[in-house]
């Protein structure tokens, strides 16, 4: 079962959004995998403090992208392959990278000062944090 203890509020996008984002990241790290089960809505919209219909949302939307495969009135479970759990990493690395050159530009940062910036917090940054899978 796909534990959601480390799951935590951005306060900025909406919740449905973050659930979404939280598995696709559980897949490109490789700790969430193809037959993985997922919390039931009413369970994981009670962990979360969320109403089910946010819960609902968020699972059709893995629905309709082909990660996740739900039969009514039993579990909802993962049902990637590898070559699309590749394509998630890629499009995620992706967007991450260009928010952050974006926020970089807007502030007038210069390139050596940005990749400065992420060496830095990259060495600081533990490099395996704790599984919560």
């Amino acid at each position: 079962m796909i534990s959601f203890s480390d799951f935590v509020p951005d306060g900025q996008s909406p919740i449905y959004q973050q659930i979404v984002l939280y598995i696709q990241r559980g897949l490109a790290a490789g700790r969430i995998r193809d037959g993985d089960e997922l919390p039931s809505r009413r369970a994981l919209s009670a962990l979360l403090g969320v109403n089910p219909n946010t819960v609902q949302k968020s699972y059709r939307l893995l629905e309709e992208a082909g990660i996740i495969a739900s039969t009514p009135g039993a579990k909802s479970c993962v049902t990637t392959t590898s070559a699309q759990n590749d394509r998630i990493r890629a499009r995620l690395l992706e967007d991450q990278a260009r928010a952050v050159v974006c926020a970089m530009r807007q502030m007038r940062v210069s390139k050596a000062e940005a990749l400065a910036a992420i060496e830095r917090l990259w060495e600081e940054t533990p490099a395996d944090p704790p599984d919560p899978f």
